[in-house]
């Protein structure tokens, strides 16, 4: 029976995983420092800080597995600079180091963010990087460790999720979900924007698939995780809406958003946390952000889950009451 354990996988995108990876048959370990988010994952779970290098090597010769997906990190934008993110540097080093020693150990898929680069900007290819974030410089470090790497024996991957939304979600995407409900979302008049997103139903499948390519074929490779097809936000917010029984969210004209905007900055300027809308946010909601899935296509093929799939499994999970 195939082993795999995962960092982080009390998280969103690792709870998934988690509840996926079961239901295919593996036998698992969920290494984080948080309890899951799934109740009925609590048994797969092992409190563990990948900054603690001694512990997580005996964590991963004791379950000695097959596949490891590195998940764990610090992911938030609140850190003021690259050495508040020790999790996506040491952390990635530890991983590395306790992986190496794993005798039986077939393949590692390690983490990054879209975040290495800015919105909007096509990097000419994997190693080419323009963070604008402390969070996005510790993901660049974080790459060039496993680039650098050369004690691995086990094949290894990068994947980089880009907006992953659905069950167990939190922010940003679960706000979004959230303002549609209220009616508080409004999009810019006229604009329309497509964007890579992905289901996490979908990327979790993609995820098993890259673990279980055939031998050498995702070796050394930079995968993005998305949907095939980049949404269109409007669309998007309509067909959430419409799914929650809301009126479609409002258009209003693009200098009021502005305005909305810099007023947001001030507050966040000031120590407000949580701030709906700030320059940052409202330059990420109008820039277009499509990335070249074909590499994950050619590997992983189809995905299960069209976009209303996914837009009925989030709702259904808000109106149940399990965020």
């Amino acid at each position: 029976m195939t082993r795999t354990l995962v960092t982080g996988g009390s998280g969103f995108i690792g709870s998934n995983l988690i509840r996926h990876l079961g239901a295919q048959g593996h036998t698992l370990l969920n290494l984080d420092v948080a309890e899951p988010m799934d109740a009925e994952a609590r048994a797969l779970w092992r409190r563990q800080d990948i900054l603690d290098a001694a512990g997580l090597r005996a964590q991963v010769q004791a379950f000695d597995p097959d596949f490891i997906v590195h998940l764990a990190a610090r992911t938030d934008l609140d850190g003021r600079s690259l050495a508040d993110y020790p999790a996506n540097t040491t952390g990635v080093q530890n991983l590395i180091d306790a992986a190496a020693a794993a005798p039986r150990l077939r393949k590692v898929i390690f983490a990054s963010s879209r975040l290495v680069c800015r919105i909007g900007y096509q990097p000419s290819g994997p190693r080419d990087y323009q963070a604008t974030t402390p969070y996005g410089q510790s993901k660049v470090e974080g790459e060039n460790l496993v680039y650098a790497d050369r004690s691995l024996r086990a094949e290894w991957a990068i994947v980089r999720p880009t907006s992953i939304w659905g069950p167990y979600f939190r922010v940003p995407y679960r706000n979004f979900f959230d303002a549609v409900r209220r009616g508080h979302y409004v999009q810019p008049r006229g604009v329309r924007v497509h964007k890579s997103f992905g289901f996490v139903g979908n990327t979790v499948v993609q995820l098993q698939r890259l673990l279980e390519a055939e031998p050498g074929r995702i070796q050394g490779q930079m995968y993005y995780l998305a949907d095939y097809e980049p949404l269109e936000l409007h669309d998007w917010s309509g067909r959430v809406a419409r799914t929650m029984g809301v009126p479609v969210p409002r258009e209003i004209p693009m200098a009021v958003l502005k305005l909305m905007a810099r007023s947001g900055d001030l507050l966040a300027t000031l120590g407000w946390r949580g701030v709906p809308l700030t320059s940052f946010r409202l330059d990420n909601l109008i820039t277009p952000m499509v990335h070249d899935l074909e590499p994950l296509r050619a590997v992983c093929g189809p995905t299960p889950h069209s976009l209303d799939d996914g837009v009925r499994a989030t709702v259904a999970w808000i109106q149940q009451g399990k965020a």
